[in-house]
């Protein structure tokens, strides 16, 4: 049971993709109007992960941020510069930014996996709700892998996929973490932390600051806070996070 909710978590990465089936041309300004809502996601999602980190541990979870800000500044440097970079179709500055977002995702599935292994943990009950939970918590964030990738060329089906992949860590890690409970439940403040400093980081310095070469700063501003309160909304109302 552990490992089919878990399973089920990561397929639900994937309906983040399926808005973009109505759209069909893609501008500059959709370009950066994508980046800004995908920043936006992002730090609205950190703002209910730092939550529930803090409520383990204060001192675990900032920890885990300032190591997942730092993982995100390792990675970049470790990719190359200018032209040279392939990812499928991307190339280059894209697939920089592609390669980036699903590191950032990928990561912060482990914490998640483990978050499920360790609600069941705790009972079949608290077990289905925390996957529930998940599942719909996956969704926007297959809607920001999608608004980096589908607007650079990257077809809906392939974003989906790699929506689902980014989350694969999930069902990987769900059932050690129930067998493990005792001896993994301390490090999910890190997990948690990690995933939401990775994340705040990404769309600091990579993805508002591209949005903001597309589209004016008030209109980026603008997106970017309407797309946090959405996912904070979301999480509060919808998720009770």
């Amino acid at each position: 049971m552990v490992a089919i909710g878990a399973t089920l978590t990561a397929l639900a990465t994937g309906l983040g993709a399926l808005p973009f089936l109505a759209v069909r041309q893609v501008s500059r300004s959709w370009l950066g109007a994508a980046n800004a809502a995908a920043a936006g996601v992002m730090i609205g999602a950190s703002i209910g992960l730092v939550g529930e980190g803090v409520d383990w541990s204060l001192w675990r979870t900032i920890f885990g941020a300032a190591t997942g800000a730092g993982f995100v500044v390792l990675v970049r440097r470790s990719l190359p510069h200018g032209d040279g970079l392939h990812f499928g179709a991307l190339r280059d500055e894209s697939a920089r930014k592609a390669v980036l977002i699903l590191a950032i995702m990928t990561a912060h599935s482990v914490a998640e996996g483990v978050g499920v292994g360790v609600a069941y943990g705790g009972g079949e009950p608290l077990g289905l709700a925390t996957t529930i939970a998940i599942a719909l918590h996956n969704i926007p964030e297959g809607l920001a892998i999608s608004l980096v990738l589908i607007p650079r060329g990257v077809s809906v089906a392939a974003a989906a996929g790699w929506s689902i992949f980014s989350s694969l860590p999930q069902p990987l890690m769900a059932v050690p973490a129930f067998i493990l409970v005792d001896l993994l439940a301390p490090a999910l403040p890190l997990g948690l932390g990690f995933a939401a400093g990775a994340m705040v980081w990404m769309s600091l310095v990579e993805l508002a600051p591209g949005a903001a070469r597309l589209l004016s700063g008030v209109k980026v501003a603008l997106i970017i806070v309407a797309a946090g309160l959405a996912m904070v909304v979301f999480q509060s109302v919808v998720l009770g996070l």
